[in-house]
């Protein structure tokens, strides 16, 4: 599989895909503290609505290694730690910026490392995959804000050529890529302590 390939032409399309804006305000963790670019975060729901809780791995299909992400069928879970970074050397990340994600945990089956990507699915829901697939679309992911009084955040995918589209859940709980906003997650980020940080960090 072209995981190597596939890494480096996200990393060439950061810079020219993204345009700093001083109108765009910082991304906030649980705690009201802007995200650190690189910082390694939890990705939970807004709402604890018996549902589910944070982005785990899963194997789907034809899959012997776990490479899709999918979400912990617990409420009460925060799934995988995960780290968000961007190529652009800033200290926080603002709303909009192209970001890539990985889970700071990588299972032994699976490809190093292992970030987010999308792979071109059939019709109109793309399903979220660790690196590995060669079917990926180019592209990045972004947070923006959701513009309601219940807060939070929610999480685009926006390939290099055509129109962002919402990461939502599927009814297996696999993340998909989407265009309709009623299937759109609503998330939040809360930071590990230094401890879970530095286990997190040794792992990965």
């Amino acid at each position: 599989m072209k995981s190597t390939t596939l890494f480096s032409l996200f990393l060439l399309s950061a810079f020219a895909t993204y345009l700093p804006s001083t109108t765009v305000g910082f991304v906030l963790d649980t705690d009201g503290n802007p995200v650190r670019n690189g910082g390694i975060y939890h990705i939970i729901p807004v709402i604890i609505t018996g549902n589910g809780g944070g982005p785990e791995f899963a194997a789907t299909g034809n899959e012997t290694c776990p490479l899709t992400v999918a979400q912990n069928p617990s409420p009460f879970s925060n799934g995988q730690p995960v780290q968000i970074s961007s190529l652009v050397k800033l200290l926080y990340v603002s709303e909009g910026l192209n970001l890539y994600l990985r889970f700071t945990f990588v299972l032994p089956c699976a490809p190093t490392p292992s970030i987010w990507t999308v792979v071109k699915g059939l019709g109109k829901r793309h399903p979220v995959k660790l690196t590995g697939y060669d079917n990926t679309i180019p592209g990045w992911f972004r947070i923006e804000k959701v513009p309601v009084e219940i807060g939070g955040y929610n999480l685009l995918f926006c390939p290099n050529r055509g129109g962002c589209g919402y990461v939502g859940i599927d009814n297996k709980r696999r993340f998909v890529v989407t265009k309709t906003e009623e299937s759109r997650l609503w998330i939040r980020f809360k930071r590990l302590s230094q401890a879970s940080t530095a286990t997190a960090t040794a792992t990965a």
